[in-house]
Order: C-alpha cells, then sequence, then structure tokens
C-alpha cells in the first residue's frame, strides 16, 4: 500500500506553471470565486493532466484552490501526472476526484483507481493526506460504511530491490 503516498511526490515545478483549461461550456461567479467546466474538460498544470465532464474550481479568501472533478455517462474522471525527479507518472481515476489545496488532500471517490509505476491500488474511496503522508484505501465510505458493497480494497506492491528502489528484474 505504498502507492498512494507517492502523489506527495508529484513534481513540484508544477505548481508554479499556469492552468490552462479546455471545455464546452464555462460559467464564472467572480463573487463567489467559483468557476464551472462542463463538457469534455481538460486541464493542464505543467505535467499535471486532468480530465472529466465537469471540473469546478473554487478560491478561499487566503487564494488557496479547491477543485472537483466529476465524470458522467458512466465514463470516469482522471488525472496523470509526473513524479517529482523521476521519468514516472502517477495516474488514476474515479466517478470523482477531490482536491484541497489548503489541506493538500486528495480524495477519489467510487470506482478509485490509482497507479505509480507498476504498483496500484483499487477501492470505492481512496484519500492521500499530503500534509502528514497519510492515506487510505477502502472499499465502502470515506466513514467506514460499505452500504451493501462487498468489493474489498485490492492493491499491487511490486518488490523493491535495494539497488535504487526499481522492481526486481528491471
Amino acid at each position: 500500500m505504498a502507492l498512494v503516498p507517492q502523489l506527495a511526490l508529484a513534481e513540484k515545478a508544477d505548481r508554479d506553471k499556469p492552468v490552462n483549461i479546455e471545455a464546452d461550456r464555462v460559467s464564472v461567479d467572480d463573487v463567489r470565486k467559483v468557476q464551472t467546466f462542463e463538457g469534455n474538460v481538460q486541464l493542464v498544470q505543467g505535467t499535471l493532466v486532468i480530465r472529466a465532464e465537469k471540473i469546478i474550481v473554487s478560491q478561499d479568501a487566503n487564494g488557496f484552490n479547491k477543485g472537483t472533478a466529476f465524470a458522467a455517462n458512466n465514463r470516469l474522471a482522471t488525472f496523470r501526472q509526473k513524479r517529482e525527479g523521476k521519468d514516472e507518472y502517477i495516474e488514476g481515476e474515479a466517478e470523482r476526484i477531490e482536491y484541497d489545496g489548503r489541506a493538500d488532500k486528495v480524495e477519489l471517490f467510487n470506482r478509485a483507481y490509482v497507479k505509480s509505476g507498476l504498483d496500484e491500488v483499487r477501492g470505492q474511496y481512496i484519500a492521500y493526506d499530503g500534509k502528514t503522508e497519510n492515506y487510505v484505501a477502502t472499499s465502502g465510505t470515506p466513514d467506514g460504511d460499505k452500504a451493501g458493497r462487498n468489493e474489498r480494497v485490492r492493491a499491487v506492491i511490486q518488490p523493491k530491490n535495494k539497488d535504487g528502489g526499481k522492481p526486481a528484474g528491471q
């Protein structure tokens, strides 16, 4: 389950890059500082790429952003980002992906999947706290309610050798 903490190892230079968003529709509420992008949305910031049917971005009084990416039509919202200092990407998908810039927390809801290198984890809910470097993956809701679900969290963790942490055999 060492996979999810690698979200913190995302390319740090991306934070200083401009955010480029393409969508079929956009609505902006300057008073509430909320932007809604709808229809085949693609958000790009450096190496970070998020694709969804709808993305809502809000900014608090201190300039921190919160964003929620929504899937539609039985598809999933996706993200992909280069890992810091490595020629490797972390990617994931879920029906809903939420990011809180102030809390430095990422949450993936429903049919959640995260992959980094050859390691991967699946569950109904995956969360990562970048400040504490703690994560959780559950087969139910964030509060542990399984509500009729009988799935289990599934993970594939590749063995690492002592010569640089690459999977054995590479």
